[in-house]
């Protein structure tokens, strides 16, 4: 199923409602089809009847705090290498449903405030944006926007992101960037503020101050997980125990700003 619906750059939530016959893994893809490699959500879910029902059912609300002017929206049965061919159960979209999503409820410093329009402004683009110099509006901070990120030998860095601690300047890979959606972009760039904005070279607080500043926004928090995990697994023979610590972290992080709705979750 593909639609598309007229979002108009507001906040909304999309709630799509899905049945199936049989157990079937489906993928939800929201995008810009005017602009490539501009994906606002990617999420993959499997549909699996409860006890006693003969039909699979599920309602899943996606949360878009930022949208393009036209957002598709697709929803297609998801095949695995090793199926080869899908099943050919199929399933059956119920409906999909588009309200008002509520106002950012942003505490943060100036600084933080000016970063995350920027932040937001230039993960929308980073797709079919050009590398180059890219300032914000009030020039409190550059991004520089690489073909590849290269260490002092000239090889590639696998980091999609690194910050100076002592300069608002980030550089970007955009070999790596242009391939994440738009919400795991954020993620990633305000992490990388937090080392500046905080600094420190803790990755644990740049986590939960960027991870914070990510969930006020309203973004959905299952992708500021994947983000943290889509990093470590770059590097996989480098994954250890710190990574599993952080990811924890982050989890447990997330669940307490759920518990309280964002209040008094210090970072």
């Amino acid at each position: 199923m593909l639609t598309y619906l007229p979002t108009n750059g507001k906040r909304l939530k999309v709630k799509v409602t899905l049945s199936a016959p049989a157990p079937i893994a489906i993928a939800i893809r929201a995008y810009d089809p005017s602009r490539p490699d501009t994906y606002y959500l990617r999420r993959a879910m499997r549909l699996e009847p409860e006890a006693g029902s003969k039909r699979a059912e599920r309602a899943i609300t996606l949360p878009m705090p930022i949208s393009p002017k036209l957002l598709a929206l697709e929803v297609v049965e998801k095949r695995s290498q090793r199926e080869g061919n899908a099943s050919g159960k199929g399933f059956t979209v119920e409906g999909v449903k588009v309200k008002a999503m509520s106002p950012a409820q942003v505490w943060a410093t100036p600084d933080m405030h000016s970063f995350m329009g920027f932040a937001v402004n230039f993960a929308q683009k980073a797709g079919y944006a050009r590398p180059g110099f890219y300032n914000s509006k009030d020039y409190g901070f550059l991004i520089q926007y690489l073909p590849i990120i290269q260490g002092p030998l000239g090889n590639e860095l696998v980091t999609p992101a690194r910050v100076s601690r002592h300069m608002p300047r980030i550089q970007i890979s955009q070999r790596l960037f242009k391939d994440f959606t738009v919400p795991v972009r954020v993620a990633i760039l305000m992490h990388e503020a937090c080392h500046y904005l905080k600094d420190t070279r803790s990755e644990k607080k740049a986590d939960l101050c960027g991870i914070k500043a990510y969930l006020d926004l309203g973004f959905p928090s299952i992708e500021a997980v994947y983000a943290a995990t889509k990093v470590f697994s770059m590097s996989p023979g480098t994954v250890g125990r710190p990574h599993i610590d952080r990811t924890k972290d982050i989890i447990k992080f997330i669940d307490n700003y759920k518990d309280t709705k964002g209040k008094g979750v210090a970072v």
